[in-house]
């Protein structure tokens, strides 16, 4: 996997499971930007990113307004040269059952998570269509989009429109070179630690330093780097023709979603780097992709 020719903004990257989807994009060549509210957590990042003689740089700003889709796609360009790759990860949380959410809870969630998602894919199209060499846009989805989660009607809705927009952006920017892709990720974060079912099994994996296999393989659960090699394989040239997909990945397994149910599942021992992927993707999940479908009319095209 070599991806030192692109460039990639991945957005909420200063820690978690941006900053492993950055580190991840660098440790393959990539240069990435890293974007984060807080200018220490950016910093940390890019200096980590920097020892391990990676390339990157910091735009501290939040996603969700047309502006700071225009620093994130500018900071690529001036540091950079150019932009290749676009990883909208960036999301709060403000959980509450819907009898209880109120108009606040409900709107900074989608400012973030759907606003911002759209306000950079644009941006960074923009700039794909400019340079005229194709690009690549992974957008961060999530399980509670494709099946729900208790109290989280903001954060389900999001997540769902955001595979709802990547379909669609699919079909629109096929001609031009341009996938877009969608990455539900399963990991152990400070969300699923409060869930009834899985936090016996995390306490667990703190004690011993290992998930157990009952999150790994049954549940399809795993750290923020089980998920990374998935988002370098749909940066890489490897992923140039797959487009219009929903993924869900974490511990040993990788899934494809399909309108919304699972129509390919695969484990792989120890979790899926990207040359597993790209080793393993044509036997595996090649024949399950949906086709995006025919190109549309350059009438349409030009709305």
């Amino acid at each position: 996997m070599d991806l030192s020719n692109k460039v990639a903004v991945v957005t909420g990257s200063g820690q978690g499971l941006g900053l492993a989807y950055a580190k991840d994009l660098a440790r393959h060549g990539a240069a990435v930007v890293i974007n984060d509210v807080n200018q220490a957590t950016a910093d940390a990042a890019v200096a980590e990113i920097t020892a391990a003689r990676g390339r990157a740089v910091a735009v501290v700003a939040p996603v969700g307004p047309t502006e700071t889709a225009q620093k994130l796609v500018a900071g690529a360009v001036e540091a950079f040269g150019r932009l290749d790759v676009m990883v909208t990860n960036a999301g709060i949380l403000r959980d509450k059952v819907l009898w209880k959410m109120t108009d606040d809870d409900f709107d900074a969630v989608i400012n973030v998570h759907l606003r911002g998602t759209f306000s950079c894919v644009r941006e960074a199209v923009l700039r794909f269509r400019e340079q005229g060499e194709g690009g690549r846009i992974i957008a961060i989805g999530s399980p509670a989009g494709q099946r729900g989660n208790f109290g989280q009607t903001n954060y389900s809705g999001a997540k769902a429109g955001i595979v709802g927009m990547v379909r669609t952006w699919a079909l629109e920017l096929q001609r031009a070179g341009i996938t877009a892709n969608a990455v539900c990720p399963v990991a152990v974060t400070a969300m699923t630690e409060t869930v009834p079912l899985f936090a016996p099994h995390i306490e667990e994996s703190k004690r011993t330093g290992v998930l157990p296999e009952i999150l790994r393989r049954k549940v399809g659960m795993g750290t923020p780097e089980d998920a990374a090699g998935l988002i370098s394989f749909l940066a890489s040239d490897a992923a140039a023709d797959i487009t219009g997909q929903a993924f869900s990945v974490g511990g040993d397994r990788l899934a494809l979603w399909s309108h919304p149910e699972l129509t390919a599942v695969e484990y792989s021992d120890g979790g899926w780097s990207a040359d597993d992927i790209t080793a393993q993707w044509a036997g595996t999940f090649g024949d399950a992709v949906e086709p995006v479908g025919e190109e549309f009319p350059e009438e349409l095209m030009a709305k």
